[in-house]
């Protein structure tokens, strides 16, 4: 008797440890519009029905579509380049033959000096405006559609090379002062591939060893040789012209907070497909919802 009651006992306790965790329903979760056409600079009034814990608001507007939200890869991207440049000190007029523009689209990615060697480096210098002694000399914008339309990693190089040995005092010292690699998709929509700090520049020094290219995140310098020729590179991490980031949406509400209505201005006229996903959820599970509204901005 004193066993069966001592198992009904711990079997009471197990199931008074065991704890339901209810996920509440979203069926009532509703999004509406007063009207379904505002014009540019409007304030757009979205009533919010029901008990969602947590909204995230997917405008419509470029980056922020919710059907985009896993996009990585937009063949027909457009590439651009620009950067700045500063050649200083030494004899004047500038020597701007040392300075070279190369891109790959066979780069193997190995970054050693046989594998970067092998890649065939093809020379851009003359697309770019080159300082000719003016501090943040803008390169101009340098299209690399050509080799976007390969739809291949592609690779940059900066060189520094030199064909006649002179004192230091008579060289110019080149710094590259800003780096900016954008592609655009076919919707005008920007991604940022490289800037100076995320380029992830790699030196090699193919002739005079005692010097090579300083790199920092904000700035990229050569430095002087007066005992040999140089031949020194820097070669930026491969991009892939086609990548793009995927579109974000933005949190408007969590568990903590009541929202009955959000209010968005558009300053662009056209047809946009609103979406709100609202979430519920505890540590066993999640319900997700997702409301969409066909939105017009007029003029």
């Amino acid at each position: 008797m004193n066993k069966l009651l001592i198992a009904s006992v711990i079997l009471f306790s197990l199931a008074s440890c065991q704890k339901t965790y209810e996920l509440a329903p979203q069926d009532d979760f509703s999004v509406e519009l007063e009207k379904n056409s505002y014009k540019v600079g409007e304030p757009v009034r979205f009533i919010i029905n029901g008990k969602p814990e947590n909204i995230v608001f997917w405008s419509g507007e470029a980056g922020r579509k919710y059907e985009y939200r896993k996009r990585t890869i937009v063949e027909g991207n457009t590439v651009s380049l620009n950067f700045k440049t500063y050649a200083q000190f030494g004899l004047m007029p500038i020597d701007q033959s040392v300075i070279k523009l190369y891109v790959s689209t066979n780069f193997n990615g190995i970054y050693d000096a046989t594998n970067v060697r092998a890649a065939n480096w093809e020379d851009i210098t003359d697309k770019a405006v080159l300082s000719a002694g003016l501090d943040q000399t803008p390169s101009g914008n340098i299209s690399l559609n050509t080799f976007a339309e390969r739809n291949k990693n592609m690779a940059l190089a900066l060189v520094y090379k030199t064909t006649v040995i002179k004192p230091e005092a008579q060289q110019n010292r080149w710094v590259i002062r800003s780096f900016d690699l954008k592609s655009t998709n076919q919707q005008g929509e920007e991604t940022v591939l490289a800037t100076m700090a995320t380029a992830g520049w790699t030196a090699f020094n193919f002739s005079g060893p005692a010097t090579n290219w300083s790199i920092t995140s904000a700035q990229l310098l050569t430095v002087r040789n007066s005992t040999d020729l140089d031949d020194d590179w820097v070669v930026s991490k491969q991009f892939n012209p086609n990548s793009i980031l995927p579109d974000v949406g933005e949190p408007i509400k969590n568990i903590s907070q009541n929202l009955k209505d959000y209010t968005r201005v558009y300053t662009k006229a056209g047809v946009y497909k609103v979406s709100f996903v609202a979430t519920n959820a505890n540590v066993e599970r999640s319900l997700t919802v997702v409301k969409e509204i066909d939105l017009t901005i007029t003029q």
